[in-house]
C-alpha cells in the first residue's frame, strides 16, 4: 500500500499498514520500512506511542492519530478492567500488586490478544516480565482486544469525546467535582441520547488523571513549536501582577510572539518587595528560560508598586532587553488624570446625577426606555477608566430622547414630576452649557478611548504604530477644538506627562522608523527623538559587527534602493503588515531585514489584555499540598492559561465585562 492511499482512505486493520516477514513474528513497516516484532508493537509504531518502538515519521498524520486515540482508549478500558491495581490519583506511576492472580490474568489476557493478531508468545513475555512486582498499567505495550474496525473506531471516538469534556473543564477552570454531578451526567446524555456511537462520560478521577496527562502532552507539544518561532519574530515577556486578598504579591509571566502567546509560569514575589536585587534575578531567570538571544522586551502591567521600581534599573543591567509598559495601561492613566481636571470632574458628576435618578427608580427606567434606543444610559467596559467617558458619550447621544422623556405627559402624569429630584434632574437635561461642556469632554476623552479599544482588538503586532497613534490623538483632540491652543492644551500637557514618564520608549521610535507604511509617506516626522531611538535599538544588539551591517545596510532601506523601490510604492507599503513587507523586500539587506522583522513582530500592550482568571494561580501558590497533588495543580495551570491563551489568538478573551459603575447608580 502507498503512503498516498494510506492517507487519502486509511485502513483500520493495523495489517493494512505492515507486512508479515519470513521471519517468524517480524512485521516491516509500509512506511518507514522498520521491522520490529508482531502487528501488536506495530500499533505503537504507527500511533508514535514511545516505549519498546520508536515512533514512525513518515505514517501519515490521520493514520497516526488513529491508532494512537485507539491505543490510549483501549488502555483506559484495561485499567478499568484491573481496577484493583491501579491508584486514580497516580495514573502514571507503577503501583505495587501482591495479588499474582490478577498478573497471571494480565498475562493470559495479554498473550491470547498478542496471538490473535499475529503476534508472537516472547513478546508479551518480554513486556510482563517482573510484573509481579509492579504493573505500569499506562505504559505498558498489552495489544488491545481483538475486534472488528468499527468497534475500535467506536473506541477512538469515545476516547475523543472524553477529550473534548476534559478541555471544556480545563478551559474554564471547572472543579472536577462537577464531573460526577447528576445534573451534569443527565445534560451530557441527553445531548448524546439520539447519536449513534457509545460514548463514556469521564469521571472526576479521569479528568485529573489520563486526560489531563494526553492534554498537558498535547499543549507542550504546542508550545514548543510555538518557542521555535522565536528565533525568527522575537518575543516579548508580559509581567501581569497583582495583589491576591492575602497581600500577597503575584505575577505570572506571558510570553508573546506572533505565533501566540504562551503562559510560561507564576511566582510570588512578596518576599522580595524591597529589594530590587531579588526581583532583577528574578527576572534575569526568566529571561533565561525564554532565550537572552529571543526576547526583545519586557513589558510591565503597572507603573507603580515593585515593578515601577525594578522598571528604573533594568535597562543598565540589560543591554540587550526594552523594559516598555503596557500601551493601554498608559492611556489609562491619561484617562484618569483627565478625569481628575475641574472642568471633566464637574460634567462628570452632572452626569451621575442623571444616571442616578434614571436607573435608580425602576418606573423612571422604564419610561426612558421606551424613550431610548439602547435602553440604558450607563455603558459596560472592561477598562474602568474608560467607562466614565463611555457612558457620557452614550448620554450626550440620548440627548434629545431625554428631554422627549421629561417633556411627555407620560412624565407629567407620574409622582417624580413634581418632586425635586426630578425637577433636579430635568432642569439639569434642559440646561444647554451642560450639553455643551459634555459635547467637550466627550471630544477629549473618547480619542484616548478608541486607541484602547484598537490595542485590545489587534489581532497583529501594533509596536510599528503606537508612536504615530499618539500623535494622531492629539492631533484629533486639537481639531476637534478648532485648534484652540487654550481648550486641547491642558489635554496634551497630561497626554506628555505620561508619554515621557511611561509609554515612550526607544523601541517604540525604532518601530515607528522601519514602519515602511510610515516611512514613506508623504508626512512622515522623523525628528531627533525618532532617529535617537532608532539608533539606540542597533545599539541593542549584541554584535558589533551586525551592528555596523545594520547601519550600513539602513541607507539602501532610507532611499529606497534597490528592492525597497518597488516595495515604497504606496500600494505595496500599504498592501502587507510591516512585518510581511520586510520579508518581501528586505532580502537584500539581510541583517537589517532580520533587525527589522524582530522588533516590528513585537506587541506594545500587557498582560491584562487577555484577562486570564487568578484565582488558580494564587491556588498554585499556596503551601498545604504533597508533591503529587502539587503536580496535579501545576499541569491544571499550565493548561488552563495556555487554553485560554490559545482561544485569545481567534479572539475569544475571557475577561467578563465589569459591572455597571456602582456611583453612577447609587
Amino acid at each position: 500500500m502507498s503512503v498516498k492511499m494510506a492517507a487519502a482512505d486509511a485502513s483500520f486493520n493495523v495489517r493494512d499498514h505492515g507486512t508479515a516477514q519470513s521471519e517468524k513474528s517480524r512485521v516491516q513497516c509500509n512506511y518507514c520500512c522498520k521491522v520490529m516484532s508482531g502487528f501488536s508493537r506495530l500499533k505503537y509504531h504507527l500511533g508514535g506511542i514511545r516505549g519498546d518502538v520508536t515512533p514512525c515519521e513518515k505514517v501519515p498524520e490521520n493514520v497516526r492519530e488513529f491508532f494512537r486515540n485507539v491505543l490510549l482508549g483501549t488502555k483506559r478500558g484495561l485499567i478499568k478492567e484491573v481496577g484493583e491495581l491501579h491508584h486514580p490519583d497516580r495514573p502514571q506511576k507503577r503501583n505495587v500488586c501482591s495479588d499474582s492472580n490478577g498478573v497471571k490474568r494480565i498475562k493470559r489476557e495479554a498473550s491470547q490478544n498478542a496471538n490473535c493478531e499475529g503476534g508472537g508468545h516472547e513478546d508479551t513475555e518480554s513486556e510482563l516480565e517482573g510484573a509481579t512486582q509492579h504493573v505500569s498499567l499506562l505504559s505498558r505495550k498489552i495489544g488491545s482486544p481483538a475486534g472488528s474496525n468499527a468497534e475500535m473506531k467506536k473506541v477512538s471516538v469515545s476516547w475523543q469525546a472524553q477529550k473534548c469534556i476534559g478541555r471544556f473543564f480545563y478551559e474554564m477552570g471547572i472543579d472536577f467535582i462537577v464531573a460526577n454531578s447528576p445534573s451534569f451526567r443527565g445534560m451530557i446524555n441527553a445531548m448524546l441520547s439520539h447519536s449513534q456511537g457509545e460514548y463514556e462520560i469521564p469521571s472526576c478521577d479521569e479528568l485529573k488523571g489520563l486526560i489531563l496527562q494526553e492534554e498537558v502532552k498535547e499543549m507542550r507539544e504546542r508550545v514548543e513549536r510555538i518557542r521555535h518561532s522565536w528565533e525568527t519574530t522575537g518575543c516579548s515577556i508580559l509581567l501581569d501582577g497583582w495583589i491576591d486578598e492575602n497581600g500577597r504579591n503575584l505575577v505570572s509571566f506571558i510570553v508573546d510572539c506572533p505565533q501566540g502567546p504562551i503562559y510560561l509560569r507564576s511566582s510570588d514575589v512578596t518576599a522580595a518587595i524591597g529589594d530590587v536585587n531579588a526581583l532583577q534575578l528574578l527576572l534575569d531567570g526568566v529571561i533565561e528560560e525564554v532565550g537572552v538571544d529571543n526576547v526583545v522586551q519586557i513589558i510591565a502591567s503597572f507603573t507603580t508598586g515593585w515593578m515601577g521600581h525594578v522598571g528604573k534599573q533594568f535597562m543598565e543591567r540589560q543591554r540587550t532587553v526594552f523594559w516598555t509598559v503596557s500601551a493601554s495601561h498608559c492611556i489609562e492613566l491619561v484617562l484618569e488624570k483627565i478625569r481628575m481636571l475641574d472642568s471633566v470632574r464637574g460634567i462628570l458628576d452632572k452626569a451621575k446625577t442623571i444616571t442616578r435618578f434614571i436607573h435608580g427608580h425602576a418606573a423612571v427606567l422604564k419610561l426612558f426606555r421606551d424613550y431610548s434606543g439602547s435602553g440604558e444610559l450607563i455603558k459596560r467596559c472592561k477598562v474602568s477608566s474608560a467607562a466614565p467617558y463611555m457612558t457620557l458619550e452614550n448620554i450626550v447621544l440620548e440627548e434629545e430622547n431625554l428631554k422627549a422623556m421629561f417633556a411627555s405627559s407620560a412624565w407629567n402624569a407620574s409622582n417624580w414630576s413634581s418632586r425635586t429630584e426630578g425637577n433636579r434632574v430635568v432642569n439639569l437635561v434642559k440646561d444647554r452649557s451642560f450639553w455643551t461642556e459634555a459635547l467637550r469632554v466627550v471630544k477629549t476623552a473618547i480619542p484616548l478611548v478608541n486607541v484602547v479599544r484598537l490595542i485590545n482588538r489587534a489581532d497583529k503586532p501594533q509596536v510599528g504604530y503606537i508612536y504615530e497613534t499618539m500623535d494622531q490623538v492629539k492631533e484629533t483632540i486639537a481639531k476637534e477644538f478648532n485648534q484652540k491652543k487654550s481648550m486641547y492644551m491642558p489635554i496634551w500637557n497630561v497626554i506628555d506627562e505620561i508619554w515621557d514618564a511611561h509609554l515612550h520608549s526607544p523601541l517604540h521610535a525604532g518601530a515607528y522608523y522601519l514602519n515602511p507604511s510610515l516611512f514613506y509617506s508623504s508626512d512622515v516626522y522623523c525628528d531627533k527623538e525618532v532617529s535617537s531611538g532608532m539608533f539606540y535599538c542597533i545599539r541593542m544588539v549584541q554584535d558589533q559587527l551586525t551592528q555596523a551591517l545594520i547601519a550600513l545596510q539602513l541607507d539602501k532601506y532610507i532611499n529606497a534602493k534597490g528592492d525597497f523601490s518597488e516595495g515604497s510604492n504606496l500600494d505595496e507599503r500599504n498592501k502587507y503588515h510591516p512585518v510581511e513587507w520586510w520579508s518581501h523586500y528586505g532580502n537584500q539587506c539581510p541583517e537589517l531585514q532580520k533587525f527589522a522583522i524582530r522588533i516590528l513582530s513585537q506587541n506594545c500592550d500587557g498582560g491584562s489584555k487577555y484577562g486570564l482568571k487568578r484565582s488558580l494561580c494564587e491556588k498554585l501558590l499556596r503551601n498545604g499540598r504533597n508533591d503529587v497533588e502539587q503536580q496535579e495543580l501545576s499541569d491544571l495551570t499550565f493548561v488552563h492559561y495556555n487554553l485560554q491563551l490559545q482561544m485569545s489568538k481567534g479572539g475569544i478573551v475571557y475577561d467578563d465585562e465589569v459591572d455597571p459603575m456602582n456611583d453612577w447608580i447609587l
